[in-house]
């Protein structure tokens, strides 16, 4: 854990407090460093995440310097939802973010079984930039599959999606399905620490 890194972030996003770096649970820090500088740039109106945490701090905290933009976040853990409400109450970004107690459901999708975030409370469409860090994958093969073939109706032409933990095996078979599924998209691998692949939504005329 490159604690120094954290540091940098938190000066980034004029953070007066160190950030509530968790040595299991937290994002990397060079992962929240590209997702807050593609958040910076390119000013998303509608953000959603799978799984909150240091992401959701510091995409709000990317929402208040932009003066734009809100963090919808899907948590399956309600307590986990409760601790990053706290944190975001600490930070002074509950006004930027609301932490969705979501759920796992069971869910088929071509012709698979997923257990993936319910979407009850999600009543957001145009989502700008998606930002995918769960559910973890210890539940099931190919755990986050499911976030682009529910959620891609959803997503705006030129829509970012990050992919955290993109190095794994898993992660590497749901992108060759996304990108089977969806062709027009642009996809990139970042060598992070845990690896990202980055995948542009295109929407042909």
């Amino acid at each position: 854990m490159n604690l120094e890194s954290y540091d940098s972030l938190q000066r980034l996003l004029g953070f007066d407090q160190p950030l509530p770096v968790s040595e299991n649970w937290s994002a990397a820090a060079d992962f929240l460093h590209l997702i807050a500088g593609h958040c910076l740039t390119n000013k998303p109106e509608i953000i959603v995440e799978c799984g909150s945490g240091l992401t959701t701090l510091a995409l709000s905290a990317c929402c208040r310097l932009n003066d734009c933009g809100h963090v919808y976040s899907l948590e399956q853990d309600d307590s986990f939802a409760a601790a990053t409400r706290d944190q975001l109450d600490n930070f002074a970004l509950a006004g930027f973010a609301t932490v969705l107690h979501a759920p796992l459901q069971n869910r088929t999708i071509a012709g698979g079984d997923y257990l993936w975030y319910g979407l009850d409370g999600l009543q957001v469409e145009d989502i700008g930039m998606l930002v995918i860090d769960g559910p973890p994958g210890y539940l099931q093969k190919q755990s986050r599959y499911p976030a682009m073939p529910l959620l891609h109706d959803r997503l705006v032409d030129g829509c970012a999606v990050f992919l955290d933990d993109a190095a794994r095996e898993d992660e590497k078979a749901i992108v060759d399905s996304w990108r089977t599924m969806y062709p027009s998209s642009r996809h990139s691998y970042i060598p992070t620490e845990r690896g990202c692949v980055i995948l542009i939504i295109n929407r042909p005329d």
